[in-house]
């Protein structure tokens, strides 16, 4: 973990968007910050409901934050449309980092857990049929996604 120390609030604000950006272009990061007029906006209300959203949905709301940090996101949500304040911003860029670590091995870990063993299984039933080139399907990454999203929007209510 680094460690800056800031002179200034527009200096932290600086450093802080150069490396936001360059973490987005990378594709590190979901959100952007945006620059609102002469003021630096870290990161507005709807950014932040979107990435609540997708950690509830996921699972990781509660298993990567503890408490006191989900109340100082909820209550950033419901009182400030922007994050001007550089304490804050610091404070909700460290959460939303945990969270978006968290919903990304979140799903690498599913994905793992269950299209790789569905290759397996998929894979060892075509070579005993005589399919010799199934050897090669426990190792294709796409099959593997394909697999796990076709197991995961598979609704047994339909089946027989």
């Amino acid at each position: 973990m680094n460690v800056f120390n800031f002179t200034s609030t527009a200096q932290f604000i600086n450093i802080h968007k150069q490396c936001i950006k360059k973490q987005y272009e990378n594709g590190n990061i979901m959100f952007k910050a945006v620059p609102n007029g002469c003021a630096f906006c870290f990161l507005d209300k709807k950014q932040l409901v979107n990435l609540k959203t997708k950690a509830m949905r996921s699972g990781a709301w509660f298993k990567a934050l503890q408490r006191i940090d989900r109340v100082l996101f909820d209550l950033t949500i419901r009182v400030v449309d922007n994050i001007r304040s550089a304490k804050l911003a610091k404070s909700i860029a460290m959460l939303t980092r945990k969270l978006e670590d968290a919903i990304k091995n979140s799903f690498s870990s599913r994905l793992k857990a269950i299209g790789l063993h569905l290759a397996q299984k998929i894979s060892l039933a075509a070579q005993k049929l005589g399919n010799i080139s199934a050897r090669e399907w426990v190792f294709d990454s796409s099959f593997a996604i394909f697999l796990a999203v076709m197991h995961v929007n598979n609704v047994k209510i339909f089946k027989r």
